[in-house]
């Protein structure tokens, strides 16, 4: 019906997407409101977005937590209340925010104070919302930003890729007085997962392993909302490894990657998709894992737990709660865990306490797991003396499996971690996924700027008149082209250099340049 601001530019295709995104595809007799999440693939083509500091944010910002570049994630809030002036006895219809950042929390809750106002006073309502939200300041990875809408104030902080891992959020805010009270919102992102992995508590080893490895993974839920909670809390578990594939976390028969995901003549893409209807149970049985679960409900004790089952079970519409599945894990479960989650139950422990202990055992096992990949990786670094300021810095030595495999015997995963089992059959799997892909790129390219870098310091520590004594001028010219695109590449990929070495560098062309002959300093001036 309404699109705001209106100048905001959506293909029809994506206009379509949205609409069905937006409403329950199955059957719900609830009534009243809900709000769950969509992430939607961009069609037509990349546009101008309005920020042109997307790569500030996103260098600062968690891997986690870069705005999309080719995605939107939407994010609804659904009213549905019986009303027997509307033609089906019902009146229906969602609000949905629409973004490139995976802001759940935040954005959830805002749709939560805009919604109700909106549904009762429609489009003057989001106007004046609209006009505050303007007045917000850019999320910048760190800060903590207090943003008014609608008489309220909701705080909250970035995270950055400075914060230790693991860290709680800081508690105590600057309240600076604040009138009224601001909303604070402990992140802007982290689900309950304590709340969320409910009935799979029992197999959050598998789970953490299945989206390790990039395995292609259906959720079946009753509702939106827990088929997008439940895809989000999976794909979240990997922190602060990136889970690199794509992910649905609510997906209807009129996606248009439907035919996609359900063809049989191929493997099912690397993806975690979330459904709701039942007809899904058909067209995707070919699929490796499906994770079927019931209404989340919070109860005093532990939830029923969900049984791992034969793909060959999963044939009627009544398919009864279960991970769908012949995958056989690489490692052993961890008993503590459980224990501690059962003790936390008994004690009356708050859901967010539970859900702590949750992140940092998970956030402890992707570490055991990666530390020996990044000791490895590190390794392959070039020595400093290496680097030298006239020829071109040495390369990186490529990464090799069966090196990296015979460092673990000394240097391994179980020096950080308890858990038992198949690592080294874990670590040959995990090097054919997407995550692997991601993350070897990601430092690969982080350690190639490192190495410009030294580079461009080794440059400045060196005597340039005595190098230029023997040279001829061609090679004196070559030498100050190469410098000034070596400066250009500093300045546009943000190499990690002090500005100070960039300014010297500057100084040594001009110096260069200085000493050629008057012909030569004119043309390379105007280069």
């Amino acid at each position: 019906q309404l699109v705001y601001p209106y100048d905001f530019r959506l293909t029809e295709k994506e206009k379509t997407s949205i609409c069905y995104l937006s409403f329950p595809d199955s059957y719900s007799g609830g009534l009243g409101d809900t709000q769950f999440s969509f992430r939607l693939r961009q069609s037509g083509g990349q546009r101008t977005t309005h920020y042109e500091d997307d790569g500030e944010y996103n260098r600062e910002a968690p891997l986690t937590l870069q705005r999309e570049s080719a995605h939107y994630f939407g994010y609804v809030y659904f009213r549905q209340v019986k009303d027997s002036s509307m033609k089906r006895g019902y009146f229906q219809k969602s609000l949905v925010l629409v973004s490139r950042l995976p802001y759940v929390n935040l954005f959830q809750s805002l749709l939560q104070l805009i919604a109700p106002e909106y549904f009762d006073k429609l489009e003057p309502c989001l106007e004046a919302a609209c006009n505050e939200i303007d007045q917000w300041p850019p999320p910048v990875p760190g800060q903590t930003l207090n943003l008014p809408v609608m008489g309220v104030v909701i705080q909250v902080r970035i995270p950055s890729r400075v914060d230790k891992p693991g860290s709680s959020p800081v508690k105590q805010f600057n309240q600076e007085n604040l009138l009224p009270a601001p909303l604070v919102l402990p992140s802007i992102h982290e689900l309950d997962l304590f709340r969320c992995f409910q009935p799979v508590l029992i197999h959050i080893q598998m789970l953490w392993e299945l989206m390790l490895l990039g395995e292609p993974i259906v959720v079946m839920a009753p509702s939106p909302t827990v088929s997008s909670e439940m895809v989000l809390a999976l794909t979240s578990c990997l922190a602060p490894l990136r889970y690199c594939c794509d992910y649905r976390p609510y997906f209807t028969i009129h996606d248009s990657e439907f035919k996609e995901y359900t063809t049989r003549t191929q493997a099912p893409p690397n993806i975690v998709v979330g459904v709701t209807n039942p007809f899904f149970i058909k067209t995707l049985q070919h699929w490796p894992h499906i994770l079927r679960v019931g209404e989340l409900r919070m109860s005093g004790d532990l939830p029923k737990q969900v049984k791992v089952k034969k793909l060959a079970k999963l044939k009627t519409l009544d398919t009864k709660p279960g991970i769908y599945t012949s995958y056989k894990t690489f490692l052993h479960k961890d008993k503590t865990l459980i224990k501690r989650l059962l003790k936390g139950i008994q004690r009356k422990r708050p859901s967010e306490v539970q859900s702590a202990l949750l992140r940092r055992h998970l956030l402890e096992l992707t570490q055991s797991f990666i530390i020996p990949l990044e000791h490895y990786i590190a390794s392959l670094m070039p020595l400093q003396r290496a680097i030298t300021p006239w020829k071109n810095p040495p390369q990186i030595r490529p990464f090799r499996q069966e090196d990296f495999m015979k460092t673990l015997e000394h240097a391994g995963p179980q020096l950080t971690c308890v858990l038992k089992g198949d690592w080294l059959g874990l670590y040959r799997r995990f090097f054919k996924s997407p995550n692997f892909d991601g993350w070897y790129r990601q430092r690969h390219k982080e350690m190639t700027q490192k190495l410009e870098a030294l580079h461009l310091e080794a440059i400045c520590e060196a005597n340039i008149v005595a190098w230029m004594k023997d040279k001829s001028e061609v090679e004196i010219v070559d030498l100050v082209l190469k410098l000034r695109e070596k400066l250009v590449r500093a300045r546009c990929q943000h190499l990690p250099v002090k500005e100070e070495t960039l300014q010297r560098v500057g100084l040594y062309i001009e110096t260069i340049i200085g000493s050629l002959p008057e012909d030569l300093q004119t043309v390379l001036h105007h280069h």
